[in-house]
């Protein structure tokens, strides 16, 4: 299972457009799988879904009747091709997009309940939708509400000097809500945030996971919070590069083969 699910993400997925890179793609599968194993159960949700890569991930390490839900404007094309490219891409991963699982709209207009009512509360809520300050506003209070007690928040682009305002909109979220969230784990681009009753849970899931040992560990303090950051070392990340650019996708997972 282990295996089929690396190759699916180091191999398989990479035909898809989008931008989720392997610590990301790591953690999302250590936290989902450290969520399974304590029955900490609900709905999964992405806004920017791009062409699918990190819907697809989703989609592949949860469990096969867990809801997965895409919201999306599919406007970045003429005539819904981004649209029919998703569709397409979930025909040929073998992950069949279910349309009743899609809402295509605005997210900053949508009713918490709309979510709710397609995939009960939230445990995992990846936002990589606007990346303006008043996106992250909407987005962030929209996961807020639908979000389990022992949900995960994903944010992406935070420290992206090409938008500035993520990191502004994550900060003033963890700072307006610093009694209730607090952030567990970071990487290059993404900031993990979960209520605070399952910081411990969700850090020492990080810290332990067999998944994210090839890269180097260092605690920090963000926001008054311990905080674990994960680092792509070169070596590892110049020959996973090297690889995939050679076609030979399905070795590079070896560039991140713990052990």
């Amino acid at each position: 299972m282990k295996s089929s699910v690396r190759k699916f993400m180091f191999s398989d997925l990479q035909k898809i457009d989008g931008y989720i890179d392997p610590p990301d793609a790591l953690v999302f599968l250590s936290l989902i799988e450290k969520q399974r194993q304590e029955k900490l159960f609900g709905g999964l949700v992405e806004i920017g879904v791009y062409y699918g890569r990190s819907y697809f991930l989703l989609r592949k390490i949860s469990a096969p009747d867990d809801n997965v839900l895409a919201i999306d404007l599919f406007d970045i094309e003429a005539d819904g091709a981004q649209y029919q490219r998703f569709l397409d891409n979930g025909r040929s991963l073998g992950i069949p997009v279910d349309e009743e699982l899609v809402i295509a709209g605005d997210s900053t207009l949508l009713d918490p309940q709309a979510i709710i009512d397609k995939v009960g509360q939230v445990r995992f809520f990846s936002i990589d939708g606007g990346h303006l300050l008043r996106h992250i506003v909407a987005d962030s209070r929209l996961a807020k509400s639908v979000l389990a007690d022992h949900g995960i928040i994903a944010f992406d682009d935070t420290f992206n000097p090409a938008w500035p305002e993520v990191t502004i909109g994550v900060a003033d979220f963890l700072r307006r809500n610093s009694d209730t969230f607090t952030a567990f784990c970071m990487t290059k681009y993404k900031t993990y945030v979960c209520r605070r009753e399952f910081h411990e849970v969700y850090r020492a899931a990080v810290s332990g996971a067999l998944h994210l040992k090839p890269f180097e560990h260092a605690e920090l303090d963000f926001l008054g919070s311990k905080v674990i950051r994960l680092h792509n070392p070169l070596n590892r990340r110049v020959a996973y590069e090297v690889m995939q650019r050679l076609g030979m996708g399905a070795l590079s997972e070896w560039a991140y083969r713990p052990g």
